[in-house]
């Protein structure tokens, strides 16, 4: 799979670019290159993700799983910030590409409280207040369910998930399987926009 956004190494040609995209209530200017999702623009997923959370300013310890270049790290670190909030941003993912240009792009708009990781440098005792994430659909099931299976169990009492899913790509059998898997959490459908699901999954 050393081609596709989830690899840990892309092979295919870095090609940077500079793109505009609203985060935080405001237009920014990122960098974003091949090799990772969505380095056009700001895919719709996200979009509806963030439009759905934007009177939720985050406050605590966040968790990006899977944050690509960084919007929804970005966007929470800036909601939080102008809101007054403290909050601790940590933006996961394999890619290391993904990674070195989620941790730029936090230089370029000051935002010292966001962390930029690998799944395996996160402090294992690390518990989060609440989990934004456009998780990766497309490496199948099995390994969709293991990430999952990694982070879901890593809420904070009172926590909650934000997850948003494609209908087409699976988001009402998804939403079945949190609910079965993880009977400490409440599951329900948020919001439904534009052919996606926020699913949100709370500690109770």
């Amino acid at each position: 799979m050393s081609g596709h956004y989830f690899s840990e190494s892309p092979e295919s040609e870095l090609r940077p670019r500079e793109i505009r995209a609203v985060l935080g209530g405001a237009e920014r200017s990122v960098r974003t290159a091949g090799g990772v999702f969505s380095p056009e623009h700001l895919d719709r997923g996200t979009e509806v993700l963030l439009r759905t959370l934007a009177d939720a300013p985050p406050a605590g310890r966040v968790l990006d799983i899977g944050c690509g270049w960084g919007p929804i790290a970005l966007d929470a670190a800036l909601t939080a910030s102008a809101s007054g909030l403290e909050a601790e941003v940590w933006g996961v993912d394999v890619n290391e590409r993904a990674r070195a240009l989620a941790a730029e792009n936090a230089r370029s708009l000051g935002l010292a409280g966001v962390r930029i990781a690998s799944p395996e440098e996160v402090p294992a005792e690390l518990r989060f207040d609440e989990i934004r994430s456009n998780p990766p659909i497309r490496v199948g099931k099995a390994a969709l369910h293991e990430i999952l299976g990694t982070w879901l169990p890593r809420l904070a009492p009172g926590g909650s998930a934000y997850l948003v899913v494609a209908k087409h790509l699976g988001a009402d059998s998804l939403q079945r399987w949190i609910g079965e898997a993880f009977p400490e959490l409440a599951v329900d459908r948020m919001a439904r926009d534009k052919g996606f699901h926020v699913l949100r999954a709370r500690q109770v």
